[in-house]
């Protein structure tokens, strides 16, 4: 960004979010720029969706079920060029369209007003940023906190800053270039996030599973997945190596009376941790076989989906009082045999080998558990002073694991605050790019 300079001559504005400009840029009423566009009755056209991080894609690539309703008749259409936000404006859900399509009738499309020439994607930017953000929060209203719509009406009397087209094209070159850079870097350091944990838990599979440290003679075993195993490891059937599962309760909405509870759901599991902050509260009267106690396991028994089958694990450790709901069920591990941590990473290992999947129960749009029948797979098992060993081993690994990926997701931030910042800036003026950038117009 220092390479970067400001314009050299400014002008006074009088408006609240700025207070000057580069001499030709003007600041100028919505309604000055932009029409709102309403073509409807175009039901065969692509459905397109306006996303927070990507803009307007096709809703073919969203990675989710299609929610839209059958009747499109009301549909809006959108043309390449057009921009299109929808109620979560304020989260970032605006874009510039590369196709022709379709969208929500909650969206809103804004074409050039005629005579107007404009590149939207400086406007794509521009919408983006986290000051226009928070301007459009003072025209925007209704009563869903983070969805509350921006009407065309209120949006045609907001201001935004107009730079002559050259400028714009010259931005827009720019700043596609720089952010492209900028996600590729995020890029890669979340594939390096990715990498560290599929490398922690495949040292973890073979700690665990594969015993792959252990020096003692091998056994063969009639495990599933366990095909060699020190000899003085004991085989068990996991249903004898904790309590019998209890499934929780969902229970009534808060009344903020004495019965209320935290109520732990599936939404509060974090990899092998849960949430600290933020739970759920019910009205419900627990009976003592309800409440969880430390070191419970909470296993998911009910939800998921075909990319993330039921069968999480994680480890309850909170200071509350609390129970669970009736998506998940709770055990305790029968610590004179095995620790809850090394229970749990046999869990961990379990879902990483998708053995879960056997034992699953498909109904209409849920997967249930079968908590019989995945408890009775057979694990061997080391003593218990072994299992504080291998404990001790994979405790230290992911603190190591745990701060390189801290360090990774620490330079994810950096960068885009300073995407952000840069953004920021160059549309608003206070930096210029360079004259000789050639627009790309997509």
């Amino acid at each position: 960004m220092s390479k970067l300079q400001p314009y050299t001559a400014y002008y006074p504005v009088k408006y609240d979010y700025k207070s000057q400009l580069p001499e030709g840029w003007r600041l100028l009423p919505n309604i000055a720029i932009f029409q709102e566009r309403v073509e409807r009755g175009h039901e065969d056209k692509e459905l397109l969706s306006v996303t927070i991080g990507r803009g307007v894609i096709k809703q073919s690539e969203l990675d989710k079920k299609d929610s839209s309703t059958l009747d499109k008749s009301k549909y809006l259409l959108v043309y390449p060029g057009d921009l299109v936000y929808s109620m979560r404006f304020r989260q970032g859900a605006s874009g510039c369209s590369l196709y022709k399509g379709i969208v929500s009738p909650a969206c809103t499309v804004l074409r050039p007003k005629k005579g107007i020439e404009l590149n939207p994607r400086f406007f794509y930017y521009m919408f983006r940023t986290g000051f226009y953000k928070n301007y459009v929060e003072r025209f925007a209203y209704g009563i869903a906190d983070g969805q509350i719509p921006l009407r065309y009406v209120d949006f045609k009397r907001m201001y935004s800053i107009v730079p002559p087209l050259e400028t714009q094209n010259a931005i827009v070159a720019y700043l596609d270039r720089k952010t492209q850079q900028i996600q590729e870097f995020i890029a890669k350091k979340e594939r390096l996030i990715e990498l560290l944990e599929e490398q922690l838990n495949k040292i973890i599979f073979s700690l665990i599973i594969e015993s792959a440290d252990c020096k003692q003679t091998k056994k063969n075993t009639n495990s599933a997945f366990q095909s060699l195993v020190p000899e003085n490891w004991q085989e068990h059937r996991i249903k004898f190596l904790c309590s019998k599962p209890v499934t929780g309760q969902w229970g009534e909405d808060s009344k903020g009376n004495k019965n209320d509870i935290v109520c732990i759901r599936i939404a509060d599991f974090n990899k092998l941790e849960l949430i600290t902050e933020g739970h759920t509260i019910r009205n419900i009267i627990p009976n003592d076989r309800l409440l969880l106690r430390e070191n419970d396991l909470l296993i998911e028994k009910s939800g998921g989906g075909d990319k993330t089958p039921v069968g999480r694990v994680v480890k309850f450790s909170l200071p509350i009082k609390a129970i669970t709901s009736n998506f998940i069920s709770k055990i305790s591990a029968k610590e004179n045999i095995i620790l809850s941590d090394y229970l749990l990473q046999i869990f961990n290992c379990l879902n990483i080998v998708r053995y879960n999947i056997l034992s699953i129960k498909q109904t209409t749009g849920i997967q249930n558990l079968d908590m019989n029948h995945y408890l009775s797979n057979k694990i061997y098992i080391p003593s218990i002073e072994n299992q504080k060993i291998i404990l001790e081993k994979i405790n230290n690994l992911t603190r190591s694991n745990d701060n390189l990926i801290q360090k990774a997701y620490s330079e994810i931030e950096k960068a885009k605050e300073y995407q952000e910042s840069l953004i920021t800036q160059i549309v608003t003026g206070q930096l210029k790019v360079p004259e000789n950038a050639k627009a790309n117009l997509g």
